[in-house]
């Protein structure tokens, strides 16, 4: 425990030291707000960050255009020997549309990169570890619209890491929150166009279909679980009042805590779709465009970890709240690697995807709760990669929570 305690105290000081760099990145993000997949000037940005310390090995672009990997190490294993335990720490860097960085994404960026660089100075000058130990980390972008990570997945990214670490910002400390699952669905009515004054019984109505399909889900919402989710908006409605509109679009979000569930509200959806195509007669598409979002797997080893290392630097962790609707990517990686997924304070009250909360990621007061973060996430890694019992724990976590998302 003293060892761990020296390398906690170490990990501490560099974080502390670096700060003004570390702020420095986030509010160049910040003040540069890139859309998903767009994200160039973080990547770039990020990519120097790391490059500036050469015992870090860089990719650029690696495996899509805007993602990066930096990875340091092994340390702490016999000589020759391959790495026993790569530890990820996950970056995310893309804005929403209109409102810039109003999710902090600027600000998980600089808890993965100041994570990483603490993890780093303490276990620098470690020859006797359980196992060798490296670190990774993963720019993942577009979070917030086509799922990097999922992509990043699918490539074979986290193929070689063995637990992953990021943080969000939110309205409380919390070391554990629900996410939920989410599928994004567009739905297409092909119908007639015609003049809707002159002779509108020539024409197949596609807004009517629209509507209809709205209205059938806003009824259906009475029989869903209270868990469930069905929101979304009408993307084409027409060209003009005077013409029946031959084509209609909408674009909703489905969401369910289990993944499982996802697929019984799909089923559910679709027939709501198909329902208005068959009452106004027009051809119906309904199309997926993306993977779905999975629920994140918790893992209370990791978690109660955290909130001991969290509670030692001062965070207070609220009652969590009893539901929690939010989604993200990283939910997918949490069932492939053992991982944790904290929220944080950023001293404000407001709102994510508000201009308000946009406003309190790029200021200095969010600062003090971003680096305690990155410590404490730091700190929980050296907890797993000095104790194989931890090391043991989290691994069943993981196993366990899979089977019960399966039953």
């Amino acid at each position: 425990m003293e060892k761990r305690q020296q390398m906690k105290d170490v990990l501490q000081r560099c974080i502390d030291r670096h700060k003004d760099e570390l702020h420095s990145l986030s509010l160049d993000i910040w003040s540069r707000p890139e859309l998903a997949g767009n994200e160039t000037h973080a990547h770039d940005r990020l990519v120097r960050f790391f490059s500036q310390d050469q015992t870090w090995t860089v990719e650029s672009h690696y495996k899509l255009p805007t993602a990066f990997r930096a990875s340091w190490g092994a340390v702490g294993g016999g000589e020759g020997e391959q790495p026993g335990l790569n530890v990820g720490f996950l970056c995310e860097y893309d804005a929403l549309p209109g409102i810039g960085h109003a999710c902090g994404h600027n600000l998980i960026a600089e808890v993965g990169a100041a994570a990483a660089l603490g993890l780093k100075a303490a276990l620098e000058n470690q020859t006797q570890l359980p196992e060798p130990v490296k670190i990774t980390v993963l720019g993942t972008p577009a979070e917030e619209d086509i799922g990097g990570k999922i992509q990043l997945i699918k490539a074979g990214a986290f193929a070689d890491i063995d637990l992953v670490f990021m943080a969000h910002p939110a309205q409380q400390d919390a070391s554990f929150l629900p996410c939920v699952a989410i599928i994004d669905v567009s739905v297409k009515y092909h119908g007639k166009a015609s003049h809707a004054s002159a002779y509108p019984w020539e024409g197949v109505n596609a807004l009517d279909a629209a509507v209809l399909a709205y209205n059938n889900l806003s009824a259906l919402r009475q029989q869903l679980k209270p868990e469930w989710r069905i929101h979304g908006i009408i993307k084409h409605g027409g060209e003009k009042p005077n013409i029946i509109p031959a084509y209609t679009e909408l674009e909703f979000y489905l969401r369910t805590p289990l993944v499982k569930d996802l697929c019984d509200l799909k089923a559910k959806a679709e027939a709501c779709f198909r329902a208005a195509a068959v009452a106004t007669g027009c051809q119906v598409e309904i199309i997926y465009p993306t993977d779905g979002y999975d629920s994140i797997l918790q893992n209370a080893t990791l978690a109660n970890l955290y909130e001991n290392n969290g509670k030692a630097l001062g965070i207070q962790f609220p009652e969590q709240p009893a539901n929690f609707s939010g989604s993200t990517d990283f939910g997918n990686v949490s069932f492939i690697v053992p991982g944790i997924h904290p929220f944080f304070y950023i001293s404000t009250d407001a709102f994510n995807h508000t201009e308000e909360y946009t406003e309190a990621a790029g200021a200095e007061k969010a600062q003090l709760y971003t680096l305690r973060t990155a410590k404490a996430l730091a700190m929980t890694a050296v907890d797993v990669v000095c104790c194989p019992v931890l090391l043991r724990q989290v691994r069943e976590d993981f196993r366990l929570a899979k089977l019960k998302q399966e039953k």
